[in-house]
């Protein structure tokens, strides 16, 4: 599922446990250098590539998985 593999991905690069569905990334700490690295993860693992400002607009990481899902599929 979507969402588990963004939370999974989402505590490793901010480096926490106790992430929910609907905490906010830069609430929990979450800055520029970081997301840079869960773009990076989000293409490498998902195979979604995820513009910075989507990043921006759906800062959760239901929200997110929301997006990523809603993507065409990658050939």
């Amino acid at each position: 599922m979507t969402a588990d593999s963004v939370r999974a991905i989402w505590c490793r690069e901010l480096g926490r446990e106790d992430i929910a569905a609907d905490d906010d990334f830069f609430a929990l700490g979450g800055q520029s250098v970081i997301m840079v690295r869960i773009q990076g993860a989000f293409l490498e693992e998902l195979g979604a590539e995820v513009p910075m400002d989507q990043m921006f607009l759906h800062p959760t990481v239901a929200s997110i998985s929301a997006y990523i899902t809603s993507l065409p599929p990658q050939r």
